[in-house]
């Protein structure tokens, strides 16, 4: 009994490594090529560039909030520490400038009134089904967690790489590469009526969102340059926060975790020397 139950732990842990191994390279070979991009937040001592994520906000608000939410962040985030460093004066006259929908009030009815600073970001549509009618049918997914849902993997044997190196920015390098990917198809490749070009879309080499992002389009004050390019890194940093506000504490946290443990087993080894120094072995 015992061996048979060891033998289908065994045999359930190879099938396991062996959808490890395999999982990842299939779901390269099929999707598109990610290539790495320079994040400041890269790295086990990585920290958000508050500027630029300032200006991908700005990206997201006057460009990507006309049809995609972020639902799971409130207006009160953007001054919390760790985040685009947004001030509690200025977070309560951007969510001033947001209506939502609240209630019941003491007569049973909704109303609406001005954002606070601890309200999440509202939906730019009604419901889904409004959404689709907008959109030619497609359904604009929300982006509050985008950079961790399409985090293409690199397959084998990089993504061992990866982990040794601390590469956790599949998803924003997905996005950013998504961004300024459009062009003109290939001769000989047909692009279905409402859908535009782009071989670097996780689910295909076309899709249903036209290019958001035109140079010029977002008027920066800063003297960034106001390209797509650069457009497209700071809305990619911008969701990489949304996804992770916690990123920097949680390196903080690692590192002091990992600091206690290299002491500690130093320390636990000179105690063994020591106690067992005088003993016969």
């Amino acid at each position: 009994m015992m061996k048979n139950l060891m033998f289908k732990s065994a045999r359930a842990l190879a099938v396991v490594a062996g959808l490890a191994v395999a999982g990842p390279a299939l779901a390269a070979g099929d999707g598109p090529h990610v290539e790495k991009q320079p994040w400041s937040f890269a790295g086990p001592f990585g920290q958000f560039d508050k500027p630029q994520v300032q200006r991908g906000f700005q990206v997201y608000k006057e460009v990507c909030s006309s049809c995609h939410g972020l639902s799971l962040v409130s207006f009160r985030n953007l001054a919390e520490a760790g985040g685009p460093g947004f001030s509690p004066d200025e977070v309560k006259a951007l969510a001033a400038e947001y209506t939502i929908e609240d209630g019941p009030d003491g007569e049973g009815e909704m109303f609406e009134r001005d954002g606070k600073p601890f309200d999440k970001f509202p939906s730019p549509f009604a419901n889904e089904q409004a959404a689709r009618a907008s959109n030619n049918g497609a359904y604009p997914p929300d982006l509050s967690l985008m950079a961790k849902a399409r985090a293409v993997t690199r397959g084998f044997p990089w993504f061992v790489l990866d982990i040794a190196t601390m590469y956790q920015e599949n998803g924003p390098d997905y996005l950013y590469g998504l961004l300024t990917g459009y062009h003109e198809a290939p001769e000989g490749v047909e692009v279905p009526e409402g859908q535009y070009y782009n071989p670097n879309f996780i689910s295909g080499t076309t899709l249903a969102m036209a290019p958001p992002l035109f140079d010029e389009a977002v008027e920066y004050t800063d003297g960034s340059p106001m390209t797509v390019d650069q457009y497209a890194r700071d809305v990619s940093a911008f969701l990489m926060w949304t996804a992770e506000p916690h990123l920097e504490a949680r390196k903080q946290i690692g590192f002091g975790v990992m600091a206690f443990l290299i002491l500690f087993a130093a320390l636990l080894y000179f105690t063994k020397r020591k106690i067992w120094s005088k003993v016969d072995h």
